[in-house]
């Protein structure tokens, strides 16, 4: 039985949600694992949940838009683990609101943490990278880098240039024929806590859109990803798919959809209450959420992987698995074909026989 390399792994954006359950699954593989996020009550659990899971876990503060405190973590990292192997981009900033409700100043901030802060961790990655020749990149995307939505118009656009600036390093790095990966994960509608951290200045609650898929589900397609970054992107969730294929055939149609139905689909109701708790942990209503602080830090609260939609959230995705075993898939349909194609013409030719 083959032995797993024991890789060192670096995850932005680690203290909670879709990182913080990459963070575990990588560790559950035994990987050594630098945690980057802002918030230092997440990290403290975070590393407590990698070392249980059998990881080791190494805890860097960091703002991913200040690219010297992004260089220097990823030196952090070299100097404790010996080099990186994969280094995975996912921290992100939010803001709920309708695009002329949002300030310059916010929308700056989004694209410096959700853009920049995936230039700069990418810079930072190769630079440790491309003297070995190894290494994997993964920019943790969405179905929003191709299709934006209401109400999210400065994390919609990050995302359309991450996917930009992937490709085209992609095309440099084949261009060079370096060995160094870089590979984009685009995911669905997840159940994290961003939802009730983000900066929000809707009327009611925000919410992902149905359907909804725990972390963890992310998170096998992120550490999949990891190690097989020849492919240029995967794509998570059957919504996922049929979301970017319906807007590469009708997008003038989705958008009608999408104007008709995605305000009201990214709100709930706020419970009694529970509105005013809201707004005295995160700044909700006018103020700024996680934006410009980490959600724990004046809290002191550990938020974690998962956000308040367990009951509904599904933990498992068929299509992620096709994703991830397309060539199976493949080899299955033609061999089957074939099957189906041999046994048709043996029928016929018992049936053209002289009796």
């Amino acid at each position: 039985m083959s032995v797993r390399r024991r890789r060192t792994v670096v995850v932005t954006g680690a203290s909670g949600g879709v990182g913080r359950a990459a963070a575990v699954a990588f560790a559950a593989r035994g990987d050594r694992v630098a945690l980057l996020a802002r918030g230092r009550e997440g990290l403290a659990a975070a590393a407590d949940e990698v070392q249980r899971a059998g990881g080791e876990a190494l805890v860097v503060p960091v703002d991913m838009a200040d690219v010297k405190a992004v260089d220097d973590a990823a030196q952090q990292v070299v100097d404790a683990f010996g080099g990186i192997d994969v280094w995975v981009n996912n921290a992100f900033a939010g803001v709920f609101a309708p695009f002329m409700d949002i300030t310059p100043d916010e929308f700056r901030r989004v694209t410096e943490v959700t853009y920049l802060g995936y230039v700069f961790g990418t810079r930072a990655a190769l630079r440790h990278m491309l003297p070995r020749d190894r290494g994997t990149v993964v920019q943790v995307g969405s179905a929003l880098a191709y299709r934006g939505v209401p109400l999210q118009s400065a994390y919609s656009g990050a995302k359309h240039a991450i996917q930009g600036f992937n490709e085209s390093l992609r095309c440099e790095l084949l261009h060079a024929g370096a060995h160094v990966r870089t590979t984009m994960v685009q995911l669905p509608a997840v159940n994290t806590p961003q939802f009730d951290w983000v900066l929000n200045r809707l009327p009611g609650r925000a919410r992902p859109v149905a359907p909804i898929y725990q972390p963890e589900v992310a998170a096998r397609a992120i550490v999949h990803a990891a190690g097989h970054g020849r492919r240029r992107e995967y794509w998570v969730g059957g919504s996922t798919v049929a979301a970017l294929i319906a807007n590469a055939v009708a997008p003038a149609l989705v958008e009608r959809y999408l104007a008709r139905t995605g305000v009201e689909s990214q709100q709930d109701q706020w419970d009694a209450g529970e509105a005013g708790k809201q707004r005295e942990d995160l700044g909700d209503y006018g103020g700024h959420g996680n934006l410009w602080t980490p959600a724990d830090g004046p809290h002191g609260r550990d938020f974690g992987a998962h956000g308040r939609f367990d009951s509904e959230a599904v933990t498992g995705s068929p299509q992620n698995w096709v994703s991830r075993n397309r060539n199976r898939v493949g080899a299955g349909l033609v061999l089957g074909g074939l099957g189906a194609a041999t046994t048709t013409g043996l029928r016929r030719r018992g049936r053209s026989r002289p009796s």
